[in-house]
């Protein structure tokens, strides 16, 4: 939760806003994006009215009789222009005080008719390419943009604990071969898996040792086709083994 009423530079009227989001629920998202290098996160910049810059998750409340994959998808569609993105939840947040905090005070009596009502939120994780779209600031950010995963800055509210869920969740999930694909070119090199595993895992394995396991346990085929267009000696391409990988 971090854009109760979509801010736009003046308030919308509270009570159309009342009628249209449910005040008690909401999503909060932690965007992974990889650059080919390093592992980054997105986040956004909240309207500040006049208080120091707030940073956090994107996130939002339900509308309407939108479920919550819907609202999550929402919240990236209209970040990132993009639909169809990995998304899985990764938690739910209720404690009683997650939006009672003095620092966040401050900015929720500009946002909201009754500053401390609960929230509980339903988290999620997203993966996506860095290079397939351009970040877009939507109405209920002033700014957004890709800030390194393993330098995170205070966060609004309990965005911190939910990142930190986020990440462990997608650890896990790396572990158990049901994401990282989606980091990936269609058709890579083991390189570029062994970079996106380094990346999550924030460790460095030994190039020989990886390429043997991913091909031992079978993670990958190889495909009779190698790089084009380098200047260096082309590499083999795989692509994804799905029926090794779980669902």
């Amino acid at each position: 939760m971090f854009a109760l009423g979509k801010v736009t530079g003046t308030l919308v009227s509270e009570v159309h806003l009342w009628h249209m989001q449910n005040p008690n629920v909401s999503v909060d998202c932690a965007v992974f994006g990889f650059d080919g290098q390093k592992l980054n996160v997105l986040l956004i910049e909240q309207e500040d009215f006049g208080q120091v810059c707030r940073f956090a998750l994107p996130g939002d409340h339900l509308e309407g009789e939108e479920n919550l994959d819907e609202a999550a998808a929402r919240v990236l569609r209209e970040l990132t222009s993009l639909s169809g993105l990995y998304l899985q939840q990764c938690g739910t947040f209720g404690d009683p005080g997650r939006v009672k905090d003095s620092k966040d005070l401050p900015w929720l009596s500009h946002i909201r008719k009754d500053p401390t009502t609960r929230v509980i939120t339903v988290a999620y994780f997203a993966l996506v390419k860095m290079t397939d779209f351009n970040l877009s600031a939507s109405s209920f950010a002033s700014r957004v943009f890709w800030h390194d995963a393993y330098e995170i800055p205070q966060l609004a509210f309990d965005h911190n604990l939910i990142y930190k869920q986020a990440l462990q969740t997608l650890r896990r999930e790396l572990s158990d071969l049901r994401v990282g694909f989606e980091l990936l070119p269609h058709k890579f090199t083991l390189g570029q898996m062994q970079a996106v595993y380094e990346a999550i895992l924030n460790a460095s394995f030994d190039k020989r040792n990886f390429r043997k396991k991913a091909l031992n346990d079978q993670w990958v085929l190889p495909l009779d086709e190698k790089q084009t267009g380098v200047v260096h000696k082309p590499a083999q391409l795989y692509q994804r083994n799905s029926e090794r990988t779980y669902s």
